[in-house]
């Protein structure tokens, strides 16, 4: 019994299978967001959307009680704040992380489409990037 067949049996169905359309859809435009925060004109918008989506995980994942998901999303959605709230362009670093976390996610997708265990976090995702360079 894997991820998906664990939810089903613990909550709802309906709420199981919104989490799971709301999600599929989020993990699908986090890639082109993050790809957005290279273009100046893009970064704010960007960095909002992510930050709202991030939080979206958050409070879904911690409702259902994905630990490892919530986890992750609480640190990006930390993270995305700090970049909300300076004036900084987002650099390199942080775009390539964003993605490297991105890829994480689409494997928790794929975990639960396939109602397999949820992948565990690579401890190289936890290295937060220097935001200031």
């Amino acid at each position: 019994m894997g991820i998906r067949s664990d939810l089903e049996a613990n909550f709802d169905f309906d709420i199981v299978d919104e989490f799971l359309d709301h999600y599929s859809m989020m993990v699908d435009s986090m890639e082109i967001m993050i790809l957005d925060l290279s273009k100046p004109d893009m970064q704010k918008r960007s960095v909002d959307e992510l930050f709202r989506v991030f939080h979206n995980i958050k409070s879904a994942s911690g409702y259902l009680q994905m630990d490892s998901m919530l986890r992750l999303s609480s640190l990006v959605e930390d993270e995305l704040e700090q970049i909300r709230s300076s004036d900084r362009e987002v650099n390199e670093e942080t775009i390539n992380w964003l993605l490297e976390i991105s890829d994480m996610f689409a494997i928790w997708h794929d975990n639960l489409k396939q109602d397999e265990t949820l992948a565990k976090v690579r401890y190289a995702l936890l290295k937060i990037p220097d935001l200031e360079k």
